[in-house]
């Protein structure tokens, strides 16, 4: 009985094995997973459209200022942004944006990058990248020469009947509705209106970034003071803005200041107008 029964273990064996053959080889021909190329980046997608587009107010002086007469851009990120496409080799292109949409800008791919001043802050960094910062600033009054004995410190400005400036969007009105309770907060459009206003007389004082306070002061000598400069109310830092997540792009513009810093570029294009 034994014998007899090899030959249908046998015929028994051979279909199993034939079939697990089969679907060893048919694991062994299923396809790698395909790996997804990472996006180009921002850096690559300059140099193949040769332009460079740089998100900037156009308020903040002495950083970028855009003239509401002819359209003319200045300032010391206007230039420095021509040096970083001129070093790329690319033309620039400035796109106007806004304290509150400069975000939006620079996430839905309108500009490559915002050249405009801008402080450091966590809320920003949320949503996007910082440059190495390349500048220490902080946040002083600004007012009417006549004025300055008048708000010396936070607790004179935080008074009823103290009319101070601010622009939306920007860390000047967030400093300005976290420590101002007692005065009438008055916005509007920029800083460069809320300047207007102070030298028209209908605001008292505007909290600003010191460099913007002294290059306002020397705009207008005699009118304008910043109030103790040397002795800021807050410590903050300036920067760049980049695409989050773009370590490419963000690694060659800080490649690009440091050169900058290091040649001289840097100190040429801000001494005349930080003074």
């Amino acid at each position: 009985m034994r014998h007899r029964a090899l030959p249908v273990l046998r015929g028994l064996l051979t279909p199993v094995l034939v079939l697990a053959l089969v679907a060893i080889s048919g694991c062994a021909k299923k396809p790698e997973p395909l790996v997804a190329l990472p996006s180009p980046s921002t850096l690559d997608l300059v140099a193949q459209h040769g332009e460079l587009r740089v998100c900037s107010t156009g308020d903040s002086r002495p950083f970028t200022f855009r003239d509401p007469v002819n359209g003319r851009w200045s300032g010391t990120d206007v230039d420095l942004a021509g040096d970083l496409a001129g070093r790329l080799g690319v033309r620039l292109t400035l796109v106007p944006t806004t304290w509150t949409t400069m975000l939006d800008d620079l996430g839905g791919g309108h500009c490559d990058i915002v050249m405009s001043g801008v402080p450091v802050t966590l809320d920003r960094a949320l949503r996007a990248a910082y440059s190495q910062p390349y500048l220490t600033d902080g946040k002083t009054p600004i007012t009417r020469c006549a004025d300055v004995a008048r708000f010396q410190t936070l607790d004179q400005i935080d008074r009823p009947g103290v009319r101070a400036a601010v622009s939306p969007g920007g860390t000047n009105e967030s400093f300005a509705k976290e420590r101002l309770r007692k005065a009438k907060l008055i916005s509007f459009p920029n800083s460069t209106a809320g300047v207007q206003e102070i030298l028209a007389g209908r605001a008292d004082v505007m909290i600003t970034d010191v460099s913007e306070a002294r290059n306002q002061a020397k705009q207008h000598p005699g009118l304008l003071c910043a109030v103790n400069p040397d002795r800021p109310l807050s410590a903050g830092q300036k920067a760049y803005l980049l695409p989050r997540g773009d370590t490419v792009f963000q690694q060659y513009v800080d490649t690009w200041l440091r050169i900058a810093q290091a040649d001289g570029t840097f100190l040429r294009i801000n001494r005349p107008l930080t003074g």
